[in-house]
């Protein structure tokens, strides 16, 4: 441990021992894979800690990468005022990052990104939409189902409803046909969803439009909404599968580069067509900040019609840092690389604090 440089504890959770651990929990080891394939990002950075090294240390910063395990002792072992802990993987149920905040606080560290509140709120999409709509947001509305039997019922729609797992990302648990024509469908996909995942399902009136990826990165002290990197991410699907996202990241991704089966959803700036939709959405993330303190790096996800109607479907505290549109809103918004872009939002904080 440095005695004269900050410290930058990056802690993240590895998809082995998730994989690990939902295995000795009983799961099947194919949906063990899929549900740990959300931490493919801790797999992805991995072999640039070395530049992330680098850049922080031309900052004057030290750069300790911990795993999840690892962490309360690490934590511990800091002071207040010596470190602040950046925890890039999150989770409550499946994954437990959701825990390093809460040690950093427990310890008197600061951290970068949002406490540990809203790590577990942004993980319960039912819990996190009824937040989100008492704000005012435009969320759709949410019926909750457990094992095919509704726990609150679903919101009538005339355009199907869309089905997803309650407390997974990466959309894991969302497949082909999973906007369902109406309330019988929809609890036969939480039939699905709870023999797999062993999780409640969220059924939402589905809502027309072009996906939106927004993401934030407080590189700058004082960053604001306008910040933030607004993109249409056009993959040529209506929207994107537990497939479609494995194939991305990971040991998956990987393979599918190595096969040369790999392509990437192209990303187009909202505010080249659509600057109405644009401004909507900073205004989303400026009531997001400042209602929910969300701060240092989020990501939204989101629907835009043509007519510049906006829907929110969700927010998340942890985006996946290497994953190549975050990457992208590094290089077009900062002109940096990732590794200068967390070096330097580290700096920030440091120097903000």
């Amino acid at each position: 441990m440095s005695a004269t440089r900050p410290e930058l504890i990056f802690v993240y959770e590895p998809e082995d021992a998730c994989r690990t651990r939902l295995i000795a929990d009983g799961f099947l080891s194919q949906h063990a894979d899929e549900i740990a394939s959300y931490l493919a990002q801790s797999t992805d950075i991995a072999p640039e800690l070395g530049e992330i090294d680098a850049a922080c240390a031309a900052r004057g910063i030290a750069f300790v990468p911990v795993a999840l395990d690892d962490a309360a002792a690490a934590i511990a072992a800091r002071r207040p005022g010596e470190a602040l802990v950046w925890t890039i993987s999150d989770g409550i149920a499946y994954f437990r990052g959701g825990a390093s905040p809460a040690l950093a606080r427990l310890a008197g560290l600061g951290t970068i990104g949002a406490d540990d509140s809203l790590f577990a709120l942004c993980q319960d999409k039912f819990r996190s939409g009824a937040v989100l709509r008492a704000l005012g947001l435009p969320v759709p509305e949410a019926g909750l189902a457990r094992d095919g039997r509704w726990i609150v019922p679903a919101p009538p729609s005339a355009s199907g409803l869309f089905v997803k797992p309650n407390r997974l990302g990466a959309k894991i648990g969302i497949w082909t046909d999973s906007h369902a024509p109406g309330p019988d469908e929809a609890l036969g996909l939480s039939r699905r969803v709870h023999a797999a995942y062993r999780d409640d399902a969220v059924a939402q009136p589905y809502v027309p439009g072009r996906n939106v990826r927004a993401s934030f990165l407080g590189v700058e002290p004082g960053a604001d909404a306008e910040a933030l990197g607004i993109y249409f991410v056009d993959s040529g699907a209506d929207f994107q599968t537990m497939a479609d996202s494995m194939a991305l990241y990971g040991d998956t991704g990987a393979a599918a580069k190595a096969e040369g089966l790999y392509a990437e959803p192209e990303l187009v700036a909202v505010a080249d067509s659509q600057p109405g939709a644009d401004r909507s959405i900073r205004a989303i993330a400026a009531t997001l900040m400042d209602g929910l303190g969300l701060r240092d790096v989020f990501s939204m996800d989101l629907r835009v019609e043509a007519n510049d109607t906006v829907h929110l479907i969700e927010f998340e505290v942890c985006p996946g840092l290497p994953c190549f549109d975050f990457r992208a809103y590094c290089r077009r918004h900062w002109g940096m690389s990732l590794a200068e872009a967390i070096a330097a939002t580290a700096a920030a904080r440091f120097s903000g604090r």
